[in-house]
């Protein structure tokens, strides 16, 4: 019976495991048994995803990634070549921690840059964008850029992936190519012409 799903010859997928249509396993992957990928996700070359990891719909996940127990991924993420995931904070060999996995939720739409590290235990917020190499170690809030390492907030992003202009005196940022506009206030933004909870199909 065919599946609704594809797998590369030299990819390996565990079973039992739930996997959504139209998604593309490629190059040395591993998809290991019970964990779940949404529909029309892409798994780059040598991606890995352990037990227990749960990934919404339209994920794109590039080469050499590994997501591992307590990492749970929203629709529309992007996660970058090399970026890294941990689960425990307080890792020793001759300790087992399994018990202590430690959740890391990354939002809805969020894009997590090339070879950035994601300390375990935190959420990244709806459409937050870290660049490449960044260290993140706490909570990011929704449209941060953040950048650095540690990684720290330095401006804010569009739902389409550009970085808003300041703040007018009403709090109002705009997106320079798109035009849309998003409003903060009290260290929070939000987008003005679509809700967060609505895909962007444009």
């Amino acid at each position: 019976m065919d599946k609704p799903y594809f797998v590369h010859e030299s990819a390996y997928v565990d079973e039992p495991c739930e996997i959504g249509a139209g998604t593309k396993i490629w190059h040395f992957s591993h998809v290991m048994a019970n964990c779940k990928l949404g529909r029309k996700c892409i798994l780059g070359q040598n991606v890995h995803i352990a037990p227990g990891v749960i990934i919404g719909d339209n994920v794109k996940i590039q080469n050499n990634v590994s997501l591992y127990d307590g990492a749970v991924i929203e629709d529309d993420v992007f996660l970058g070549p090399s970026c890294v995931f941990t689960n425990i904070s307080n890792p020793r060999s001759q300790i087992v921690r399994r018990s202590m996995y430690e959740k890391t939720l990354v939002r809805r739409g969020a894009s997590i840059g090339a070879n950035s590290t994601i300390v375990c235990g935190i959420t990244i917020g709806r459409y937050a964008f870290i660049a490449a190499g960044a260290v993140v170690t706490k909570e990011v809030p929704d449209y941060a850029l953040v950048m650095g390492v540690p990684g720290r907030v330095v401006g804010w992003m569009s739902r389409h992936g550009y970085r808003l202009s300041g703040p007018d005196a009403s709090g109002v940022m705009r997106d320079p190519e798109t035009g849309w506009t998003y409003k903060l206030e009290n260290g929070a933004v939000r987008c003005l012409n679509l809700s967060e909870d609505e895909p962007l199909v444009a």
